[in-house]
C-alpha cells in the first residue's frame, strides 16, 4: 500500500511538471524534465536500496514496510528537498504580479 502511494505520488509529480513545463516552455522541455525525474528515480532507488539493504533486513519493520518500501521512503525524502530546490522558480510567485497598481 505505502509503494503504491509512493508510486501514485511520482506520477502526479511527473504530470505537474510536464503540464507546466509545456505551458510556460515547451513541449521539448517538458520531455526532458520527465526523462530526468524518471533517471534520478532508478538511479536514486538504486542508491536507496543498497543503503537499505546496509541497515535493514529484507523483512523490514513489518509487511507493509520491508525493504523495498524503506529504500523508497529514503528515496522519496532525498527527492523532496532536491526537486524544492530545483523547481523552486516554477512554483514560488512574485507578489508583485498579484498586486494592481495603486493609484493616488
Amino acid at each position: 500500500m505505502i509503494t503504491g502511494l509512493i508510486f501514485s505520488i511520482h506520477i502526479l509529480f511527473i504530470l505537474i511538471i510536464f503540464t507546466k513545463k509545456w505551458q510556460d516552455e515547451n513541449l521539448s522541455t517538458a520531455f526532458l524534465n520527465v526523462g530526468l525525474i524518471v533517471i534520478l528515480f532508478s538511479v536514486g532507488w538504486t542508491i536507496t536500496g543498497m543503503i537499505a539493504k546496509a541497515i535493514i533486513e529484507p523483512e523490514g519493520l513489518g509487511i507493509e514496510f520491508n525493504r523495498d518500501t524503506f529504500s523508497l521512503v529514503l528515496l522519496t525524502i532525498a527527492e523532496f528537498f532536491f526537486y524544492r530546490f530545483y523547481y523552486s522558480e516554477d512554483f514560488i510567485s512574485n507578489d508583485k504580479e498579484r498586486q494592481s497598481p495603486q493609484s493616488d
